[in-house]
């Protein structure tokens, strides 16, 4: 399986009133992907607020996902946890559920040495039945998958993408200098997936793809055709909604967007909250600007 172009970080939506699980929207927003000809979601990471879900929920959410989706669209989730055999459970999981890939995150917190990173991707790659994408996010997780170790990883026949956030270029350069086709590099942010593509990169994992797919494929597309001009002018439209989408910490802000657009997702849970006036005025005009129907 190769995993490229747009995958969306797919926001969990929860019921306006109890905070539950929102399964007749989440069936909604699967179909806008379907409909908007997007190449895969990831549900269950960040973006999805999967730290403050319970399993069932999690699992819940990529069998609805899963069942929505029915071979149309890819379905990834994320499965990473901090410690190797809850992730390997997690990846088994997600394959018996019907998942076509699962993504897993740098194990957070307990910090292990690239040596660590090294033998819990090698075991979840061996053991857990499914293509894995590696998510590198040094800001969250506070440490950093070198490119060297990226290199070792790619040599799996089943470790065939990598999410990379670490917002470094170089480093990026530097996998795909290292790994060359053995391994797909995808963009972890949306405001600088271009670049990333010009530097051999193959598309992203994107938030604003929550509300704008069809213009996330249209400047992956332009690239692809080598129509510079058409992608470089996309990615400056994008590129204040993309800013906008981070105004406070994700995925607060694109659920409100979702909100102001009338989609109705609700609220973020504790411990996040709300935008504060200000940020939300902040985003109601990125919308606007952007050329979107802010409803409310």
């Amino acid at each position: 399986m190769t995993m490229k172009g747009l995958y969306v970080a797919l926001v969990t939506p929860f019921d306006e009133t109890t905070g539950a699980l929102n399964e007749t929207k989440l069936r909604e927003l699967v179909k806008f992907h379907v409909d908007a000809g997007t190449d895969g979601i990831v549900p269950c990471a960040t973006t999805s607020e999967n730290p403050t879900y319970t399993w069932d929920e999690h699992f819940r959410i990529i069998e609805i996902a899963v069942k929505a989706a029915s071979g149309k669209i890819k379905v990834v989730p994320g499965c990473g946890t901090n410690a190797t055999a809850k992730s390997l459970e997690n990846v088994k999981k997600a394959r018996e559920l019907g998942a076509d890939g699962a993504m897993v995150v740098t194990p957070y917190y307990n910090k292990p040495t690239q040596e660590g990173l090294y033998a819990h991707f090698m075991k979840l790659a061996d053991e857990g039945g499914l293509p894995l994408m590696l998510y590198n996010v040094p800001g969250r997780t506070g440490l950093n998958l070198l490119p060297k170790t990226v290199q070792r990883l790619s040599k799996h026949e089943r470790i065939v993408a990598i999410k990379e956030a670490s917002g470094s270029l170089e480093q990026m350069c530097e996998v795909v200098q290292l790994c060359g086709d053995a391994i797909t590099l995808l963009s972890g942010d949306d405001g600088i997936t271009l670049p990333i593509l010009s530097i051999g990169g193959k598309g992203v994992v994107s938030v604003v793809g929550n509300i704008v797919p069809k213009d996330m494929l249209a400047m992956i597309a332009a690239f692809e055709k080598n129509d510079l001009a058409r992608a470089r002018a996309l990615h400056y439209k994008l590129f204040p909604l993309c800013k906008a989408m981070f105004v406070e910490t994700n995925p607060t802000p694109v659920k409100e967007a979702m909100n102001m657009l009338g989609m109705g997702v609700g609220d973020v849970r504790l411990p996040l909250v709300g935008l504060l006036p200000e940020n939300r005025e902040k985003l109601r005009k990125a919308l606007a600007d952007y050329g979107l129907a802010v409803k409310k």
